[in-house]
């Protein structure tokens, strides 16, 4: 399991409407490949890019971002977060 939990930040929540990305927390071992398919593979959408991150926190982020189509609302709403 490569994704922990959805960032629910004003900033993710407008990615989310702007953009089409949705931001995760993810492992620090994960690949952008193994995010990448945990993303197609359980909310049933076409995965576009994945960025990633370190925070100076020491967490890392994944930039998910969808292909034109499919919608980061609706997997928001699956998740509850918007």
């Amino acid at each position: 399991m490569a994704i922990l939990y959805p960032v629910t930040t004003e900033k993710a929540i407008s990615m989310i409407e702007l953009e089409n990305k949705m931001l995760f927390v993810v492992e620090m071992k994960s690949t952008k490949k193994e995010i990448f398919d945990e993303v197609e593979k359980s909310f049933g959408v076409k995965v576009e890019k994945v960025n990633t991150l370190i925070t100076p926190k020491g967490e890392k982020r994944a930039y998910v971002r969808l292909k034109p189509g499919f919608k980061a609302d609706d997997i928001a709403a699956k998740l509850k977060i918007a």
